[in-house]
């Protein structure tokens, strides 16, 4: 978990590599729905558009559809997900009926500064239509508002990690490795 523009992604393909688990991200997931033009696609691309979270019942269904291929069937690494209290909901849902239960919650944590600029730079070089200035500033601020106050629920629940974001790629790889192994051995 983690602010957008943290380094999720780039963090989640690595640790997913080397797990040999997918990394399953809502971003992925809601860019191959809008380009496959399906309908919950259509209905992400109009939030997306404006920097808002996607509402929970599309994210939902898109998820479990993606928890639900054969290629996830021996774990996964979210990536963006849960980002509301609706969604938590759902994902403890999902999970109790496939018997299964989350072993660790990582979030990364970087100034915002930092994130724009970030951010920005990734509009240019990847041509991401919904990373404008406005936008991203947006997204930062639905953040702040709505993925948040989950962490102290996962940190309650001993399952929260907080990771520095800023820095070399490989080192901040290494903290959530360290961070990984914390969390391994908290586990009832």
């Amino acid at each position: 978990m983690g602010p957008p523009g943290a380094g999720k992604g780039t963090q989640a393909t690595r640790l997913a590599d080397a797990l040999s688990v997918p990394a399953i991200s809502t971003g992925d997931i809601f860019r191959s729905n809008v380009a496959a033009g399906t309908p919950l696609g259509v209905q992400a691309q109009r939030y997306m558009n404006a920097g808002e979270y996607v509402p929970d019942s599309v994210t939902d269904a898109m998820l479990e559809a993606r928890l639900d291929e054969p290629e996830a069937a021996n774990g996964w690494l979210l990536d963006g997900y849960p980002r509301t209290v609706g969604q938590v909901a759902a994902l403890e849902a999902v999970l109790e009926a496939r018997s299964h239960r989350l072993n660790a919650v990582l979030v990364l944590t970087v100034d915002e500064e930092e994130l724009v600029q970030r951010l920005a730079k990734r509009a240019l070089t990847e041509g991401r239509a919904d990373d404008t200035e406005e936008v991203i500033r947006r997204r930062q601020e639905v953040y702040r508002a709505q993925t948040a106050p989950l962490l102290e629920s996962y940190e309650k629940r001993g399952l929260l990690t907080t990771v520095p974001g800023s820095g070399p790629v490989a080192k901040v790889t290494e903290s959530l490795f360290e961070a990984l192994s914390l969390s391994a051995t908290r586990q009832p």
